[in-house]
């Protein structure tokens, strides 16, 4: 087997990113776009790095939990308990699937603390899956993740929302 086979068969490790604002679609919509562009990636070797918030982190969890048997591991910039409700009723309900849940211990949930979770899932992943809200590129969380897989020399993804 040549080096080439070989990586054509290594599980791949994946960050997702997205926004938070969710509510312009409905969650039919979400669930047809998750099967079109995480399916691909959604086997059983692959391992899911979601940021354990509301939006895309918690609708990305709850269809992967649903719908494959990929890995997934949660990533909180603080705790989960300090996690919005929504995020935390997703974290619950899928315990069972989540292989691990990755608790950053910031004390202040603010910009850096998002910012440094970000880079902490995109270090330990070959690939970025981003889906930002539709419109011009700007200075999110979610383009922030994107933009630091670049310079990463990452594969991306971006899936506008």
């Amino acid at each position: 087997m040549t080096t080439y086979d070989t990586e054509l068969i290594m599980p791949l490790t994946l960050t997702i990113t997205g926004a938070r604002s969710t509510d312009h679609h409905e969650l039919t919509w979400y669930a047809d776009l998750f099967a079109r562009y995480l399916g691909a990636f959604a086997d059983d070797e692959s391992h899911f790095y979601i940021g354990g918030a509301k939006g895309i982190d918690s609708l990305t969890l709850l269809w992967l939990a649903g719908n494959s048997k990929s890995k997934i591991t949660i990533v909180a910039p603080g705790t989960v308990a300090q996690q919005p409700a929504e995020a935390r009723q997703a974290i619950d309900r899928c315990r069972e699937r989540i292989v691990e849940i990755v608790e950053l211990g910031a004390e202040e949930l603010r910009t850096p603390a998002y910012h440094a979770r970000n880079r902490w899932m995109v270090d330990r992943s070959d690939m970025v899956i981003g889906f930002p809200r539709e419109g011009t590129e700007g200075t999110s969380g979610t383009w922030q993740t994107i933009n630091y897989g670049a310079q990463q020399g990452k594969p991306r993804l971006i899936v506008p929302v």
